[in-house]
């Protein structure tokens, strides 16, 4: 349920409706907007009064919000979000935000040079997995909690921000000490353990969409985070499985305007994931730029041949740089600061 405040209501009429939500037995979320304030109600069973709040001063009306999904909803927020991160880094704003680095944490040379080299191609945010989710259990797993590690060295030599992946509640925890935004890969997209630790984490958390997931349920696996407080989430479609054989997902680049369409949360592209194959890279970013998408995640290695895990996929640092050049100026092309046409 939603509370639209009047225009100009005052701040005890607003507290006074949380007041009157909290004594119902329920939460209340307040939310500043540009024109006025409105009240999320949490924890609706069906059975809430809507004329005991309608009564209350300053109230405009109530909404009864119908998706299944609410926190994460159009309905619930209309403005869009932008995710703060340190630095002044925002995520769901003009810029378009190109994560970059290897699939995973090799060693501490590795990093450290995957690192130097995405810096310097205009990387702001460091992707790399300590902890590795594979299909085989003979395939590299990461070096789990020795790679933080490297993370951590690998942020201070170059001051990127870091995004790391987590597997389980505990591994959040770990993840927490050293990255700026905790990762929810594909396969852990209804881990709902570890939604509910990332909801009670004060970081940013990116959610992948699994490899068979429908909208909804993605959008529900992130209201798992939003509902334990954490409402600075960022979406992530990386491709789904299809019968396709020419990739090695099917990047659902129709995803991007449907979400937007759908719920104020940022949301960017995993073209590495979503093909499989270098080649595609470049063009599928482009591609998920043009399309609406607020940033995006890369692959990257100074020797794809070399790495451990998802070489094939990977870009060189001179391909990354190209492919920035190429998608910011597809962002600014498209952008309303640019006169483009304005993304909902």
């Amino acid at each position: 349920m939603l509370i639209v405040m009047r225009h100009g209501a005052s701040d005890e009429e607003v507290r006074r409706v949380c007041d009157v939500i909290v004594e119902m037995g329920y939460q209340a979320r307040p939310m500043p907007g540009r024109q006025r304030t409105t009240v999320g109600l949490v924890g609706n069973d069906g059975r809430v009064d809507g004329s005991r709040i309608e009564a209350l001063a300053g109230v405009q009306e109530v909404i009864h919000v119908s998706k299944p999904y609410k926190q994460v909803s159009r309905e619930w927020k209309a403005e869009s979000t932008i995710v703060s991160l340190p630095g002044g880094l925002t995520i769901g704003g003009e810029d378009v935000v190109v994560m970059a680095g290897p699939c995973s944490v090799e060693s501490e040379q590795q990093i450290l040079a995957a690192a130097e080299a995405v810096r310097e191609a205009g990387a702001t945010v460091l992707r790399a997995g300590a902890f590795k989710p594979r299909s085989s259990p003979y395939s590299f797993q990461g070096l789990g909690v020795e790679g933080l590690p490297l993370l951590r060295l690998a942020k201070a030599e170059t001051g990127l921000l870091i995004v790391t992946e987590a597997m389980d509640p505990e591994g959040a925890d770990q993840v927490a000490e050293v990255a700026d935004i905790i990762q929810i890969g594909a396969r852990n997209m209804q881990n709902f353990p570890l939604l509910e630790r990332a909801g009670r984490s004060k970081l940013p958390v990116l959610l992948k969409r699994g490899m068979a997931a429908t909208l909804e349920e993605w959008l529900l696996a992130a209201e798992y985070i939003m509902a334990e407080g954490n409402y600075n989430v960022v979406l992530c479609e990386r491709g789904v499985r299809t019968f396709a054989q020419h990739t090695r997902n099917t990047l659902d680049l129709a995803a991007v305007p449907a979400i937007r369409s759908i719920s104020h949360l940022p949301v960017i592209v995993d073209p590495s994931h979503g093909s499989g194959n270098t080649y595609m890279v470049t063009p599928l970013a482009r591609a998920g730029v043009a399309v609406g998408a607020d940033g995006l995640m890369v692959e990257v290695h100074d020797h794809p041949e070399l790495a451990l895990s998802d070489g094939a996929q990977a870009l060189t640092p001179s391909q990354y740089a190209q492919l920035v050049n190429e998608v910011r100026a597809i962002r600014n092309l498209t952008s309303p600061a640019a006169g483009g046409t304005p993304q909902n």
